[in-house]
């Protein structure tokens, strides 16, 4: 599914909402992250920026390749996460997914998957954000082509390949249901 924007989220909001009525969640955190999702998210008047509301969906990518998943310390937060944030004005949801692991981690990377331009939604989390705000985050499935760290100046530099069972151990709980998600779909593809 292409979702360019152009519309500060709208189309995607009201298009995503009727993905989710056939996604099955992986846990109990993510169905109540649905039920929010498709709760908040409609009423927004710009659900991509950041500015417009306390409340806005980001984008974060589920890094994999063939040492494991990839989690970087949050700068902030001083946790174990994965790659992710604000979605930039005309961006496409899956484009900020992309554009954002590669800055935190400096990896290459490409959508998961046969067709490696097909974006691959595999999680949602709500969460609080920075600030008093809410995360609406939506989770894609990339696929690393290189082992090599090299995130952008003023991202974090503590980028760390880990096992799937070290990154459960060390996320936090937001992330974990995205990991196990992960995990289920690479173990099927090889």
């Amino acid at each position: 599914m292409q979702l360019v924007i152009s519309d500060s989220g709208l189309e995607f909001v009201e298009s995503f909402c009727l993905q989710l009525a056939s996604h099955a969640p992986i846990d109990d955190r993510e169905r109540e992250s649905i039920k929010t999702f498709c709760e908040l998210a409609p009423s927004l008047v710009a659900p991509f920026d950041e500015h417009s509301d306390p409340t806005h969906v980001t984008a974060s990518a589920i890094v994999v390749g063939k040492p494991g998943v990839v989690l970087h310390l949050h700068k902030r937060l001083n946790m174990w996460l994965q790659p992710g944030g604000h979605i930039d004005s005309g961006e496409s949801i899956h484009d900020a997914a992309l554009r954002e692991a590669r800055e935190e981690t400096g990896l290459d990377l490409q959508h998961f998957g046969a067709e490696k331009t097909s974006p691959r939604f595999i999680h949602l989390d709500v969460h609080p954000g920075p600030r008093g705000h809410t995360h609406l985050d939506v989770r894609f499935l990339l696929w690393a082509t290189n082992e090599v760290f090299a995130p952008a100046a003023g991202e974090s530099q503590q980028v760390k390949w880990f096992s799937f069972v070290d990154a459960l151990r060390v996320s936090e709980d937001g992330a974990r249901g995205a990991i196990r998600v992960a995990q289920q779909i690479v173990d099927k593809s090889l």
